[in-house]
């Protein structure tokens, strides 16, 4: 399994940025892609070419265009890795995105993130999706790791 954190330029540089966490820990399950608008990666591409790859939108991020894919048929995951408004930019400046399946997130919870404003309702921040991600797909303890560092970083 590999989960790819399309990752806005910005989010490289910013404190809280939760992607990170995934990245220290995650036995490269997780990688970096910059999102580049012009200049898309070529492999993440080829794999949504391919149907070999699922984009995930958790609650209250989703497009009105989502198809209902099941995520344990998909070994490669994406999540845009940004802020709200950026995601949104990205998705819409990204027509390849847009041919993903999509797989929303159905969480009985809301984001325990408290570092960044403007969170639409239901909607999780960027651990928090790898850790459901990783739960769903059997990798409970990796999945348990990640939550003591967000709980430790979120604090």
């Amino acid at each position: 399994m590999k989960i790819f954190l399309l990752t806005h330029e910005r989010e490289f540089h910013r404190a809280t940025n939760t992607g990170s966490l995934a990245l220290e820990d995650s036995n490269t399950i997780v990688e970096r892609i910059l999102w580049e608008r012009v200049n898309p990666n070529k492999a993440l591409t080829r794999l949504i070419e391919n149907n070999e790859a699922l984009l995930l939108y958790s609650k209250g991020e989703s497009s009105s265009a989502v198809s209902s894919a099941v995520i344990e048929d998909y070994e490669n995951i994406i999540i845009i890795d940004s802020t709200w408004q950026e995601a949104q930019k990205i998705f819409n400046q990204s027509a390849y995105l847009k041919k993903a399946p999509q797989f929303t997130l159905k969480t009985s919870n809301d984001s325990s993130y408290k570092l960044r404003a403007n969170q639409p309702e239901g909607g999780l921040c960027t651990i928090e999706c790898i850790i459901e991600v990783l739960r769903i797909k059997g990798q409970h303890k990796m999945a348990s790791e990640l939550a003591v560092r967000f709980e430790q970083f979120n604090g």
